[in-house]
């Protein structure tokens, strides 16, 4: 990969994040500053009832070639977003940074040179005491649940993943809840596509709530687990043929 020529592209899922959406894109245009990266910004605003669409939107006119946004016309998931940024994406490389500003982008990109070795970049949380227990306790036990029932060893699979593109142009399914991430590293890995681990850094809200512990993102949890296990272990038209993307470090490797 030519970091030089090439582009990161960050997808920045949103859903009523006016206080946080502008922060959220003036750091990472500041970190793609930072490390030199010729980057875009792709804001999908999930058909949020305040003014984050807007504010994107201006930040959109003030750098047109940098951020871009895309709308929901109502809520359609995490994942939904997620996806729906890939499909414009223009950039080799893809990395989601959520509109709540809690990630530090420069936490993220410091690992972006790491695609010269690998497929895909996976953070692990260092810095546990800058979320509540009960959220430490809830990612334990859903990590034990997601590695025992895969026969994976992930330390964390939720946090912010860099992706080559072409990884996730080749899944055919798409989660749109807030599973996409876990149900995209367990398709990838079981293929056999090369990764590595890395520590990270997180930091925590400043404005609002988070969306990612209720009832409704638990039940689009729940049925992304279970669509998962049955691709996996019961459909018989699951893949497990080794057909490595051309651009890969996988498949550069194993020649």
């Amino acid at each position: 990969m030519d970091y030089e020529k090439n582009k990161l592209s960050v997808i920045m899922p949103a859903l009523n994040e006016e206080a946080n959406i502008c922060d959220a894109i003036s750091n990472t245009l500041k970190a793609f500053d930072l490390f030199g990266i010729n980057g875009e910004i792709i804001v999908v605003d999930d058909g949020s009832a305040d003014r984050t669409r807007s504010l994107a939107e201006e930040k959109s006119k003030k750098y047109p070639s940098r951020v871009h946004v895309i709308n929901h016309d109502r809520p359609k998931g995490i994942g939904s977003s997620f996806w729906k940024g890939v499909d414009s994406a223009k950039g080799d490389a893809i990395v989601m940074l959520p509109g709540d500003n809690e990630n530090d982008p420069q936490e993220a990109f410091r690992y972006y040179k790491l695609l010269e070795q690998v497929d895909i970049v996976i953070p692990f949380i260092f810095n546990r005491e800058a979320r509540p227990i009960f959220r430490n306790v809830l990612s334990l036990l859903y990590r034990f649940i997601i590695n025992s029932t895969f026969m994976v060893n992930f330390r964390y699979t939720n946090g912010t993943v860099l992706y080559r593109r072409s990884i996730l142009w080749g899944i055919d399914e798409r989660s749109d809840g807030f599973f996409f991430q876990t149900d995209i590293l367990i398709r990838a890995a079981k293929k056999g596509y090369l990764f590595a681990e890395v520590p990270y850094k997180v930091g925590s809200r400043k404005n609002g709530s988070s969306k990612a512990i209720n009832f409704p993102s638990l039940f689009k949890v729940i049925k992304g687990y279970l669509k998962l296990v049955r691709d996996y272990y019961f459909s018989k038209n699951k893949k497990r043929q080794q057909d490595y993307s051309s651009d890969s470090q996988t498949a550069a490797r194993r020649k």
